[in-house]
């Protein structure tokens, strides 16, 4: 059953995406959450006129996005955390103390943007990689030092 998207859906698509799903997914679980509706002709033709007229708002966004890629790749931020003595950390790092970090460097990513290259959290001293989904197919890395407090 083809559907059009009306909201992003993770390992599905993004908002205004036409896909192909099973008809049991699309008719008991995204058509009653409000996720998508059913691709009719009618359907489709209203989604390329909106499509049409939003192109020029997503170029202000992608434009928006890839300066703000640009100023991320440039960023680095530090967190401070207790360690033991031979570098471990007490607990972990991860992605909320990450966002919280560049909040206080002025820019604000929601968490759930941003990931690890191999891991979920980092649990030693070093430098790191973060990589913040910033819009679609728009990413950039962020270097992260995780250091022990004095």
């Amino acid at each position: 059953m083809e559907v059009i998207l009306k909201q992003d859906v993770i390992n599905l698509g993004h908002k205004d995406d036409v896909v192909n799903v099973k008809n049991g997914y699309a008719t008991n679980y995204l058509i009653p959450q409000g996720m998508a509706i059913m691709a009719t002709p009618s359907a489709k033709k209203m989604h390329a006129e909106n499509i049409r007229q939003r192109a020029h708002k997503e170029a202000k966004i992608r434009q928006d996005a890839q300066a703000l890629a640009a100023k991320l790749n440039l960023a680095q931020v530090k967190v401070l955390t207790k360690v033991s003595k031979n570098g471990k950390v007490f607990g972990s790092v991860n992605n909320i103390q990450v966002a919280e970090a560049l909040a206080a460097q002025g820019i604000e990513i929601d968490r759930r943007n941003i990931t690890f290259a191999n891991t979920d959290s980092l649990k030693e001293v070093g430098v790191y990689e973060a990589i913040v989904k910033i819009y679609r197919d728009i990413t950039a890395t962020v270097k992260v030092e995780v250091a022990g407090e004095e």
